[in-house]
C-alpha cells in the first residue's frame, strides 16, 4: 500500500513568510489615502443630501443608522421534544407562534430547522437503542 505523503505537514502554512492576517490590499490603501481627511465632510455632505430628499444618500444614511436587522432572539412556548411523539406538539407550537404573529414565517422556518436537527438526532438515538437491543437479543452475532 501506498504511503499517504503530503506536501506540507499539518497545521504548518505553505508560505509562512507570507502576506500577514489582517493586511489591506492596495485598492483599499490607495482609496484610504486620497479620501484621508474628508471623512467628515463627505459625511456632512451625504447627509446634506439625505435631508434635501436624495433617495440613494437618505438610503446610505439610514442603512448605516439602523442597519436591517439579520436575527434577532425569538420567545415562544415549544414544549419538550424528547421523542418522535412529542413532534407533533412542537410543530404545532410554532404554527400557533406564527399565526398570532409572536413569530414571523422566515422566523418559524430557522426554529423548524433547528427542530428538525433535534428530532433527527433523537431518531439517530433511537434507532442505536434498537440496534444495540437487537444484537443483544441474538447474542451479539452477525
Amino acid at each position: 500500500m501506498a504511503e499517504n505523503i503530503t506536501q506540507f505537514e499539518k497545521g504548518q502554512s505553505g508560505n509562512p513568510s507570507g502576506r500577514p492576517k489582517g493586511s489591506r490590499n492596495r485598492t483599499s490603501l490607495a482609496m484610504e489615502a486620497i479620501l484621508e481627511g474628508e471623512g467628515e465632510a463627505l459625511t456632512r455632505k451625504a447627509i446634506e443630501m439625505a435631508l434635501d430628499g436624495d433617495g440613494p444618500a437618505l438610503r446610505l444614511c439610514m442603512d448605516r443608522l439602523m442597519p436591517a436587522r439579520k436575527d434577532r432572539p425569538v420567545t415562544f412556548e415549544l414544549p419538550a421534544i424528547e421523542s418522535t411523539a412529542d413532534i407533533p406538539k412542537a410543530t404545532s407550537a410554532l404554527l400557533h407562534a406564527v399565526s398570532s404573529g409572536d413569530l414571523t414565517p422566515s422566523e418559524a422556518a430557522d426554529v423548524g430547522k433547528a427542530i428538525d436537527a433535534h428530532v433527527k438526532a433523537i431518531e439517530a438515538h433511537e434507532f442505536a437503542e434498537r440496534l444495540a437491543a437487537l444484537e443483544q437479543a441474538s447474542g451479539g452475532k452477525r
